[in-house]
């Protein structure tokens, strides 16, 4: 929680049924492809669009006598992604298998962590609007391996198996039932995948399958959550059902928007809510049933017996602490106090590591709140009219930098600025140098810029004594000096000649 902000915890979603209110209860289960070139306990590459099944060991392949190696950079990871949530980090834990058809995964079970996993409990504060947030408390956090898949629109009579993801480390993150409303659901995995970006530890690219969520949903009526909250009773808050491999903000929305109203109906007609493993249809908008909601015992878990516990030394987790980089709630409160940012500007810079990297170079020496209008409304925009991300800018930090020192030297003025930025997203090169080649500099000579404004006082008499009778039209000199210098004098010593020779 932020020390400079005061949260206001949002209200829940109210959804009105037939015969009276209810309100969202909601859990997700996040999986995150750990960021590794190499598998859990294999050397295959993780590398994305490769070749089907080109990325299989004999490992992931289930040959016999193969036996898995745990890889000590994604348990690393899995600790890194732990301390950014600020949860307990488990010193012992251990692997087990999940007992279960796969047809893309060889083995016939998973691998995972459900009886001792790596990390405990921790936390989110999910940011709704400015001052508004959620905490959202996390139950654990467990490596596993990923499956393959299946590929089922290749042949009208056939269906195929890429391996190629058989093996990858997942993080499989676990909230706790907090969430209260379709948005929130969203903005809370928008926030795990921006902490994440932030570690290194997954890329959060939902299109590629590196990041996806179950999401778990049930209603109650008002007062219940609280209640549970209270009591820790699961049962005052509904059955839940399942919603599996979600992979889009707005697909997680919708979803949970139908599957809520579904069970409303269902309830208020006298029926009962089944445990179940649901998908959705984004074409229709609607989920459907995939099977019965399985329980642990149902996938036949028992200690991996090719894996002995993983025991690591509170040591080796200090040091990665150690190595933490500035997280998007602290680097937003920091340019909120240090750099006297608004909260909706610093939120937008912190949105994404590498726009908050290039914001930080340009600001670096310079005044903070003008870089982040330069940044945040020029660049950006130009960036979003052009479907360029920031890595692929014209304009790199340092070229923008230069504009800026331009402006703060007053060699250009606020409109030079803008030509001049337009010159150097096109061109590239070295503002000062394009601003000196291109005279687009203004005229600070007081001299020069003096001899122009008596020219004009002199033309203009009948003007002269409008201005002193009103001053508020002594702007009409500024605007004849500067279009009269083609707009390269600076205006601020342009108002203070005008000022002193009509003696206003």
């Amino acid at each position: 929680m932020l020390d400079h902000l005061t949260y206001t915890a949002p209200r829940p979603k109210v959804i009105a049924g037939a015969k009276g209110d209810w309100e969202l209860v909601i859990g997700l289960e996040v999986h995150a492809q750990v960021a590794s070139n190499a598998k859990l306990f294999s050397g295959a590459s993780t590398a994305f669009g490769a070749e089907p099944n080109s990325n299989v060991s004999f490992v992931d392949a289930a040959m016999p006598g193969m036996l898995p190696v745990i890889n000590e950079f994604c348990v690393a990871q899995a600790v890194r992604t732990g301390l950014g949530l600020k949860a307990a980090i488990n010193l012992v834990s251990a692997f087990d298998r999940k007992n279960y058809f796969y047809p893309d995964l060889p083995q016939g079970y998973q691998i995972s962590q459900l009886y001792h996993p790596i990390v405990g409990e921790g936390e989110i504060i999910v940011d709704m609007a400015p001052g508004i947030a959620r905490r959202v408390r996390i139950e654990r956090i467990h490596l596993e391996q990923d499956a393959g898949k299946s590929i089922h629109d290749m042949d009208p009579a056939l269906s195929f198996v890429d391996l190629n993801r058989t093996g990858v480390a997942l993080m499989e993150i676990v909230s706790r039932p907090d969430i209260r409303g379709p948005e929130e659901a969203a903005a809370y995995v928008a926030k795990l995948r921006q902490i994440m970006r932030y570690l290194g530890t997954c890329d959060g690219n939902m299109q590629n399958g590196s990041l996806r969520a179950d999401v778990n949903v049930s209603v109650c009526k008002p007062g219940d959550y609280e209640r549970f909250i209270e009591t820790g009773d699961f049962s005052v808050l509904g059955t839940r059902c399942e919603i599996k491999n979600m992979n889009s903000m707005r697909f997680i929305q919708a979803a949970i928007e139908y599957e809520a109203r579904r069970q409303i109906a269902i309830i208020e007609d006298g029926g009962m809510i089944v445990q179940e493993t649901r998908l959705y249809d984004p074409d229709k908008g609607e989920t459907r049933s995939m099977r019965s909601k399985e329980e642990a015992h149902d996938y036949r878990y028992f200690p991996d017996p090719d894996l002995l516990p993983l025991e690591i030394e509170q040591a080796w987790v200090d040091e990665i602490a150690a190595s933490m980089p500035e997280l998007p709630d602290e680097k937003k409160a920091r340019f909120v106090t240090a750099l006297g940012l608004s909260e909706y500007d610093a939120g937008v810079l912190t949105a994404e590591v590498e726009n908050a990297d290039f914001f930080e170079a340009v600001a670096k020496g310079r005044d903070g709140k003008q870089a982040a209008n330069w940044v945040i409304n020029d660049l950006f925009g130009r960036l979003k009219k052009e479907g360029l991300e920031i890595g692929a800018s014209p304009v790199d930090a340092a070229q923008l930098g230069g504009i800026l020192d331009l402006i703060g030297s007053g060699e250009i003025s606020g409109k030079m600025a803008k030509d001049l930025f337009d010159i150097v997203w096109t061109e590239g090169g070295d503002p000062a140098a394009i601003a000196t080649a291109r005279g687009m500099k203004q005229v600070t000579d007081l001299g020069a810029i003096e001899a122009a404004v008596d020219d004009i006082i002199a033309a203009n008499p009948a003007q002269v004594d409008k201005a002193k009778a009103n001053p508020k039209l002594a702007g009409w000199f500024t605007g004849q000096v500067l279009k009269a210098t083609g707009g390269k004098a600076n205006p601020a010593a342009v108002n203070e000649l005008v000022a002193k020779k009509l003696g206003l």
